[in-house]
């Protein structure tokens, strides 16, 4: 963003002083993020850097505590890379299990968040909708009460049907705390939306099934995607709900680390997140790319 040549001096003076604020405050945000990475590195078996790492020493980094990914909870019994290794790994590995139930888990209360959560905004977004503020206040209000009280509910909830302690009551808290994310971004979206086109398509014929799904959902899918994106986000990185409800079966990576910071802290967790960092910012781009497409089929130009 660049001044205008008529912009006076104090303007300028507080421009300055306005990028300052904002690159002080990103920094702030982003190096307890960034430091990390380079400590998932360290040779030795401390959450701090060595000697070594701050003279850039190539000794003191290794890629042990990646590696230690694979091989915690493993037999130990197999030459690595060989067919037996990845089945002890794929079944034993302690980080591989919970990382394909938080990728399972996620994915699944992603479809189911996101379903419901379209279905939601549709609905709240009709004009004719009566008490729109009061329904919408309820369904987005996991996002607004702590999760700590949301996931207590949940739990006296599921435990009078049977479903603590497995994988469908996991999935159903999480797509819980999914909905108001999909309901925000599509409710967004449908806001541009021309209902113009509805009555196109319906005076030339097209029942209900039709106009929805070849008019109203072609227009509305950048802000479903970016919806399911945040639910699964959410799904991913949520900890809380995860010790109300699941199992040593269900255990997820947020549920694996914060074990491994209560009963054996180890670099590994460093390393993990530093895998979880870079898929966060796979996504957090993926959401960007959609939101600018969204804006680019709304007719709507950035600078």
């Amino acid at each position: 963003m660049h001044l205008p040549s008529y912009a006076t001096p104090l303007e300028r003076v507080w421009h300055y002083v306005f990028l300052t604020l904002c690159g002080a405050t990103l920094l702030f945000l982003i190096v307890p993020v960034l430091v990390v990475v380079p400590l998932s590195f360290n040779v030795e078996p401390y959450f701090s850097f060595t000697k070594g790492m701050l003279t850039l020493d190539p000794k003191a980094y290794s890629l042990k505590w990646y590696a230690d990914i694979l091989d915690n909870g493993t037999s130990g019994r197999y030459a690595s890379g060989s067919w037996d290794w990845f089945k002890d790994v794929w079944n034993n590995a302690q980080w591989v299990i919970a990382m394909k139930n938080s990728f399972f888990i996620g994915i699944i209360a992603t479809m189911v968040a996101t379903v419901l959560g379209t279905i939601a905004a549709v609905g709240l977004s009709s004009p004719n909708m009566p008490y729109r503020t009061l329904i919408t206040s309820l369904l987005i209000s996991p996002m607004i009460v702590p999760v700590v009280i949301t996931a207590t509910g949940a739990y006296f909830f599921l435990a009078k049907i049977g479903l603590v302690k497995t994988y469908v009551g996991v999935i159903l808290t999480h797509a819980m705390l999914g909905i108001p994310f999909v309901i925000i971004t599509v409710t967004a979206t449908l806001q541009s939306f021309d209902r113009n086109l509805i009555r196109a398509a319906e005076s030339l014929g097209a029942n209900w099934y039709t106009t929805f799904f070849k008019v109203v959902l072609s227009l509305i899918i950048p802000g479903m995607v970016s919806g399911a994106l945040f639910a699964f986000v959410t799904s991913f990185d949520e900890v809380v709900a995860v010790l109300f409800i699941a199992d040593i079966e269900q255990r997820t990576i947020p549920r694996q680390m914060w074990s491994g910071i209560r009963e054996q802290i180890s670099p590994t967790i460093l390393a993990v997140a530093t895998i979880l960092i870079a898929i966060s910012i796979m996504l957090l781009s993926t959401i960007e790319m959609l939101r600018r497409r969204s804006e680019r089929l709304r007719g709507i130009t950035t600078t």
